[in-house]
């Protein structure tokens, strides 16, 4: 793997990579890797400035696609990735940047502009990501339990799975304030709604239908924009659904994951 980039490998089987959360790291997926390691050879990354990573100077979005793609380099067998919220906005312009290095997509919460835009409000207003930016750069770890209480109420068995959760998060060291603020600005800059009919991978968009970070709408128009790729959407689930609701969320995933393998799409001319 690449200096610098943490990555857990467990499993045995057909490659499949795991990204990650803003803020977060890939012990956050829960029980979800555990699963997924009895069929695929699962390799859990730690972003660049989060968990165990080492951080990128500048942080930027493609910095971070490059730095993924690096770690993974030496093998040529198409990709399964699943990309949670940043995680997924990685995957998406990984995807667009190699398109045969990456075989499917399951993007987890992922929408293609984080913030409203003109033509598009079923987003966030910039200022409330800003607001929630600097929450959590002032009291880090306060805010991120909050905001995991909120994504798990409602869920299967809320509050043994945030117990478990408040015990795993803070397990690696916290992201540097310069990282949080450079991941920020790229998730508020984010604007892929041209490029997304572009990626021609199978693809899975799964939702929180309580989802305020990246609300359904977004991602089932994701899924409509792409044009292999299919909406799951998890009721009374919110940002988290593979914590808040782990069968939906499995279920969803399993049946995406047991179709039939597809040639890898060839690179536009």
């Amino acid at each position: 793997m690449s200096a610098g980039l943490h990555v857990e490998a467990m499993g045995a089987g057909p490659p499949l990579v795991l990204l990650h959360g803003w803020a977060m790291h890939s012990g956050m997926w829960g029980s979800v890797a555990e699963r997924l390691a009895g069929r695929f050879r699962v390799h859990a990354v730690d972003l660049p400035g989060h968990g165990y990573s080492a951080a990128l100077a500048p942080w930027t979005l493609d910095g971070v696609v490059g730095a993924v793609a690096a770690a993974f380099a030496g093998d040529d067998e198409p990709l399964a990735v699943v990309g949670w919220s940043l995680g997924g906005v990685v995957a998406l312009r990984w995807a667009l940047a190699a398109p045969q290095r990456i075989g499917r997509l399951a993007l987890v919460c992922t929408t293609p502009s984080f913030v409203a835009r003109s033509g598009w409000p079923d987003a966030m207003a910039a200022a409330t990501l800003a607001q929630f930016g600097d929450e959590l750069r002032v009291a880090y770890r306060l805010t991120l339990l909050r905001f995991l209480s909120l994504q798990l109420r409602g869920g299967d068995d809320a509050k043994a799975t945030l117990a478990a959760m408040r015990a795993r998060i803070f397990a690696r060291p916290d992201p540097e304030p310069g990282v949080l603020a450079a991941a920020l600005a790229e998730l508020a800059a984010i604007d892929l709604r041209a490029a997304a009919p572009q990626l021609r991978q199978p693809a899975l968009v799964v939702a929180g239908e309580r989802d305020t970070l990246a609300p359904a709408a977004a991602g089932a128009w994701l899924a409509r924009a792409m044009p292999h790729a299919r909406f799951a959407p998890i009721a009374g689930a919110a940002h988290a659904p593979h914590l808040s609701h782990p069968a939906a969320f499995a279920a969803a995933l399993d049946d995406f994951l047991d179709d039939p393998p597809t040639p890898a799409p060839a690179r536009a001319g």
